[in-house]
Order: C-alpha cells, then structure tokens, then sequence
C-alpha cells in the first residue's frame, strides 16, 4: 500500500469522523524490517515515530537509525531497563510492570511515559488488564512517580467490522472517562476503522512496506 497511501486513508477515515488528521500519529511498526527499507519506505516520506516490539531488534535499528522510537510489544520486566530509550512504550500490561518501569525511571531520575494497554476482546492469549481491572490498576499504576500514564491501548482480536468497532469504540470512551488523551490501537488491516472511533495513535507496519 506504500506510507503516502496509508497516511491518505487515515485522513479520509478522520474526516469521516468529523476529525481533523493531525490529531493521529501513523506510529511505522519495523520489526523484521531493514534499516535500508525504512529509510526507503517512512524515514524518505518524513519523520514518522518507528514501532519495535523486540528491544535487542530495536537497538541495533537505534544505533543507526535517529528516530522517535516507541515500544509496542510484550515487554518483559527483566527487560525494562532498555525503555529509556524509547519514546513511548505501549504495552504496560501488569502492576508488575509498572512497578520495573518506575524503578528504571527513578534511577534515570524522569518519569517514563507509557500507554496501559487494556485487553478488550477478553482473549486468555493476549495481554493487557480486564476492562473490570482498568480503575483499580490506573489508580495504582498513577501514584507511581516515576511514571506518566498517556493513555490506553489494545490489540483487538481478528474479526469483522461489527466486532471490531465497538471495542475501538470503548476503548476511545474508557480514555476519556479516566481523562487519558492517547489511544493506540488499529493496525494494517483495521486503522481505519480505529481513526473514525478515536484512534490518536495507530500501529501500522504490512501495509506501509507492502508494493502498491
């Protein structure tokens, strides 16, 4: 599909949604990906925040790469030390999480800003709190100080559109209810319908290295 075609379609998608474009980031996701082909296929088109979901994958890529960097994987805790280097990271998905994270902040002596990620489908495999979870984790993983919550994420289960939007659409209301800005979610095959139901950031890597 090619960066521009994809960056045209969230436009289109936030219009339709009575939104304007620039409020939603294409986070380019490049695990798997040469250096080479992302400086061909996003860092040629302009600065686009490049998405890791393997840290060692990740910094090899940073040492040569200057981007925004943002971590949108599983994240192991005994991993969390590498997460200064990241802009973002998506996927705080436990209180045992955030509690390493916190500790790698203070040691940094900066807060670490993060997105809760949030298992909406309910899925045993996936990661991420239960919406019944949600209040009592954000209100635990807030009185961490080395920490800033920016807002939420999820990782849908693959299905149709009648499936798909409505748990898009929950997500965007939970942000708002616990008045978070930030809400990642929509990959290559379903971004679109995440920008009309609120998506802020989304995480697309097939169909922006894929041929027109």
């Amino acid at each position: 599909m090619s960066l521009p075609r994809v960056l045209e379609r969230i436009a289109q998608a936030a219009r339709r949604a009575g939104r304007s474009p620039s409020e939603v980031r294409l986070v380019a996701v490049t695990k798997g990906h040469s250096v080479e082909e992302i400086r061909e296929k996003v860092l040629a088109h302009g600065d686009f925040p490049l998405g890791e979901s393997r840290v060692q994958e990740a910094l090899l890529k940073m040492g040569v790469l200057s981007a925004e960097w943002h971590f949108i994987g599983p994240l192991q805790t005994n991993k969390a030390r590498f997460m200064p280097r990241f802009a973002l990271v998506h996927s705080l998905d436990s209180l045992r999480l955030a509690q390493a994270l916190n500790r790698v902040g203070e040691k940094e002596r900066r807060p670490l800003r993060v997105l809760v990620e949030v298992n909406l489908g309910r899925e045993p495999q996936k990661h991420g709190f239960l919406e019944e979870e949600l209040p009592e984790a954000l209100a635990r993983i807030r009185e961490l100080p080395f920490l800033t919550v920016e807002g939420l994420m999820t990782v849908p289960p693959i299905a149709s559109e009648a499936v798909l939007r409505p748990l898009f659409a929950r997500l965007s209301l939970l942000a708002d209810r616990f008045g978070l800005k930030e809400r990642s979610m929509g990959m290559s095959d379903d971004f679109e319908l995440a920008v009309e139901e609120g998506a802020t950031l989304v995480r697309v890597g097939r169909a922006v290295f894929s041929v027109d």
